[in-house]
């Protein structure tokens, strides 16, 4: 297995995976996008989403899917995970550690000071492999999001 940048012969199976992902998570029905869009993201003239994949002997195992983000208080940027996602067949080999490293080897060359992502509180497995990273569960914060006719109706406040 190695860790590699995306490329644009990769996008229809991580797109593949991301619906994995949100079946997963109970949410595919969520899964709007399409093999199109996020060729179109990763691959644009300046894009503002990256992927590393993990490939193995037999295709992709994984992928990490990640935006730049910056913090006020560290004054400096860092990497958020928008997607980590390992192939059930290929989890406990190393693929998720693997690219987590190398999103942390990013942020080191980069000089980033922090590497963050969500996790749902009832994923124990992925819970319990963070915390073998020595990842520090934000339990204080809490995640808001305005969506659908409420995004519609605060962005009317502004016309």
């Amino acid at each position: 297995m190695t860790i590699r940048a995306a490329r644009p012969g990769d996008v229809a199976e991580i797109h593949r995976m991301v619906v994995d992902l949100a079946e997963y998570e109970r949410a595919a029905e969520q899964v709007a996008s399409s093999p199109a869009d996020l060729s179109a993201a990763l691959f644009a003239d300046n894009p503002a989403v990256f992927c590393q994949v993990a490939n193995g002997v037999d295709g992709l195992d994984g992928f990490a899917l990640w935006y730049v983000t910056y913090s006020t208080w560290t004054g400096r940027h860092g990497i958020w995970v928008e997607d980590l996602y390992v192939r059930p067949e290929q989890r406990g080999r190393g693929v998720g550690r693997a690219l987590l490293a190398a999103l942390a080897a990013e942020c080191e060359r980069r000089g980033y000071r922090r590497l963050e992502w969500w996790v749902l509180d009832w994923n124990e497995p992925a819970l319990a492999f963070y915390d073998s990273l020595g990842a520090i569960a934000m339990s204080e914060w809490t995640v808001q999001r305005v969506a659908g006719a409420p995004l519609a109706a605060l962005g009317q406040e502004a016309r």
